[in-house]
């Protein structure tokens, strides 16, 4: 008996149906959009096609794209979509803490074990939860997210697929990687950048189709960001230090990426000044024998993952952000919440939220020297070091708006 057109397919025709990638839209309003967030403040919410979107994002831990999806989701929702989420969790790292806080934002979430890298078995579980749901479209968020969620969406005939790029991490320039990104971007209606750094570089190394890629920057309520106003007082009582004593700062996982080293031979050059550094990963036994290495234990302070970030980005003079490569930099919007000024690497998509000599300084990547040069000027002018935190939160009220973010991504997925 010939099969329905409308019954659901077996896995066994994947490799038919994935050989059938969606077409470039035409007349598509975005594609003409070459640079620049995609924001409309005026978009009409009745333009929606779209009811039902399911996102997937892969989570080890709660770092910036974690903390952009615990405000997007909601966002989603109160604009009348239909948002909820699948957490792809590893069988050690569960969420669960993550996953309550989302529920608590009225965000339906529920969490799957994945086992390997590529896990067939999760490829079944998203079909099945597709079908059941009766989603209209599908929004991954990572790799992982990304390979069995658009599989798992052409498998169960979602109408609409999505997916966002949140890094050009290093092991993205590898040829399989490369090319299975290519294919990828062939499936989905349209991708989301969350720099324009991100765009020419998913279009360049990831061989995306110009017209499907779309940024949107993320973005951050200001009024949702408290610190006690004695934060820099509290900080350093914390550390046992005097209450003048110039404290940078940074945040963020302890890997290669964020480039702490070089801001621990920066602090070699300035003798008076104090580093914490909020945050663990990989590399803390390393960076920590870097610092007993450099006889610096006494001024450079590992704090671990904290629960109070936002007042300790308050407390410090200066937020550093010395990273080789960042595909947005979330804690760099957080810092201009709090009217702190930031040091950051001329690398990626961190330009594109430092204005460099007023809301902070640009410098070159694994550049100590430069790095210590800028440190010392902001350390030492609180005059310029208020003025650059002020116009830093101008910056995020005006350009970053969880606004601006909500209406870039129905744009997205509105206009076809």
């Amino acid at each position: 008996m010939a099969r329905n057109k409308t019954s659901p397919r077996p896995l066994g025709s994947l490799a038919a149906l994935l050989a059938q990638p969606v077409s470039d839209p035409k007349g598509d309003p975005l594609s003409a959009n070459r640079e620049g967030e995609l924001v409309d403040n005026d978009l009409q919410h009745s333009q929606r096609q779209i009811k039902k979107i399911i996102h997937i994002a892969k989570m080890t831990s709660v770092a910036g794209m974690e903390r952009h999806l615990l405000t997007l989701l909601p966002g989603l929702r109160a604009c009348g979509l239909d948002a909820s989420l699948i957490i792809l969790v590893e069988p050690d790292k569960p969420l669960d803490a993550y996953a309550a806080q989302m529920r608590a934002l009225d965000v339906p979430t529920e969490q799957i074990v994945m086992k390997w890298d590529f896990d067939p078995g999760i490829v079944r579980q998203l079909v099945r939860k597709f079908r059941e749901s009766s989603c209209d479209a599908v929004h991954t968020h990572l790799i992982h997210a990304d390979l069995h969620g658009v599989i798992a969406a052409k498998l169960a005939r979602v109408k609409h697929i999505f997916f966002t790029s949140h890094n050009d991490d290093s092991f993205r320039h590898r040829w399989p990687i490369r090319l299975m990104q290519g294919w990828l971007w062939r499936q989905v209606e349209a991708g989301i950048t969350i720099s324009e750094a991100l765009r020419k570089f998913v279009i360049e190394v990831e061989f995306a189709p110009a017209a499907r890629v779309h940024t949107v920057h993320y973005g951050l309520d200001p009024a949702e960001i408290s610190s006690p106003g004695d934060s820099k007082f509290a900080l350093r009582q914390m550390l046992g230090l005097s209450p003048e004593t110039p404290i940078a700062g940074s945040v963020c996982r302890l890997t290669a990426q964020k480039g702490i080293t070089f801001a621990i031979q920066a602090l070699q050059l300035l003798p008076d000044a104090h580093y914490v550094i909020v945050g663990e990963g990989p590399l803390r036994n390393a960076l920590e024998s870097e610092v007993r290495k450099y006889n610096l234990p006494d001024r450079i302070h590992f704090l671990g993952w904290r629960n109070d970030v936002h007042s300790l980005l308050a407390g410090v003079d200066v937020l550093l952000m010395p990273s080789l490569w960042e595909g947005f930099g979330l804690v760099a919007l957080e810092a201009m919440a709090v009217c702190t000024p930031i040091i950051a690497s001329r690398v990626s998509a961190l330009p594109e939220i430092v204005v460099d000599g007023e809301t902070g300084y640009l410098v070159p990547p694994a550049d100590p020297a430069a790095l210590a040069r800028r440190l010392s000027e902001i350390l030492s002018d609180p005059a310029q070091s208020r003025a650059m935190g002020e116009n830093g939160r101008k910056r995020l009220e005006t350009e970053f708006s969880v606004e601006r973010m909500i209406n870039g991504t129905l744009k997205v997925y509105n206009h076809r």
